[in-house]
């Protein structure tokens, strides 16, 4: 089975974090989110992936390269020119002659793609609508279907007096190829505001599956915290690396952590850190490699998730 990962973003909203590195990049339990939606998609048996890039695209081929290392088969199509969400997809046509799935690399979900994707051929559909409940709609696209599942009406990013479901466009799509008819080459193609619209008027089968798992856009900084402490409660279903020893704590390959050092779950601590005597690390800390904690430090919340070191830290707050 073949996927599409959108990975062109360059995440404006989550700077200072992404001025030097793509969004995908960004660590989540001291692994980027795409590495997250890549296992998702290997464990529902997507094991071809095409990769649209365009922002500091070589941080993500250098990272992934051929996807051997983790299980895949990658291949990238790359962006000149910023193209739109069906455009990036459009632009990786040629490598597309089959059913296949579309879903952001910047996103933290663990939903059942298999299950979307059982859907979209029962019911014979060009395109397929990830869509999930949420308490906010007005930052993305809001759906009303039919009793079977077909799209009535949908709007992007409406204001309060617009509302008219709590059911959102998650991003993740199953299309057939005939859906290229409807992305026009060349130019920057929308998919929400423009092919699905057009589907619609066409008459085109295009339905909307509510799909069952935990699925967050993070596009925020607040989001970004928010995506942790979900990781550290469970409420999300990834691999953290290193293994558990007690109370929620994680222990990456090769951490050091003084017998008289506190640490207080559910916390990560990642490979090669050192956690030196006296130090405290708190509740919903997130140490990234190679971090080293010098006598009496302090941490709490998701922290320290790119690699550094504390020369001389009383305390090391979220930054």
């Amino acid at each position: 089975m073949k996927a599409v990962i959108m990975a062109g973003g360059e995440g404006t909203r989550l700077r200072p974090l992404t001025t030097n590195a793509p969004k995908p990049m960004l660590p989540i339990a001291n692994r980027p989110m795409m590495e997250h939606i890549i296992a998702l998609l290997k464990k529902h048996g997507f094991d071809e992936i095409v990769v649209t890039v365009a922002f500091l695209a070589n941080h993500i081929k250098t990272y992934f390269g051929d996807g051997s290392e983790f299980g895949v088969k990658i291949s990238y199509a790359d962006e000149p020119v910023p193209l739109g969400t069906a455009g990036s997809v459009g632009n990786a046509r040629d490598l597309l002659d089959e059913t296949f799935m579309v879903i952001s690399g910047d996103v933290l979900t663990d939903m059942d793609l298999s299950a979307v994707l059982a859907f979209h051929r029962e019911h014979n559909a060009v395109a397929t609508i990830g869509l999930t409940p949420v308490e906010n709609p007005l930052e993305f696209g809001i759906v009303i279907t039919k009793e079977d599942g077909s799209i009535e009406r949908f709007l992007e990013k409406p204001t309060w007096g617009q509302v008219f479901s709590d059911t959102i466009n998650t991003g993740i799509y199953v299309l057939e190829p005939s859906i290229f008819d409807y992305i026009a080459e060349g130019r920057s193609v929308d998919f929400s505001s423009e092919v699905f619209p057009a589907l619609l008027a066409a008459g085109q089968p295009l339905f909307g599956a509510v799909m069952e798992g935990y699925w967050e856009d993070v596009g925020t900084l607040e989001a970004y915290l928010s995506a942790h402490y979900d990781v550290l409660d469970q409420k999300v279903q990834v691999d953290i690396p290193g293994f558990r020893i007690n109370d929620g704590v994680w222990l990456g390959a090769g951490a050091e952590v003084s017998p008289s050092a506190t640490v207080i779950g559910p916390a990560i601590i990642g490979p090669g850190c050192k956690v030196e005597a006296g130090c405290k690390v708190g509740e919903y800390a997130v140490l990234g490699n190679n971090v080293r904690l010098q006598p009496e430090a302090r941490s709490s919340d998701p922290c320290c998730t790119t690699t550094c070191t504390w020369a001389r830290a009383p305390a090391c707050a979220a930054r």
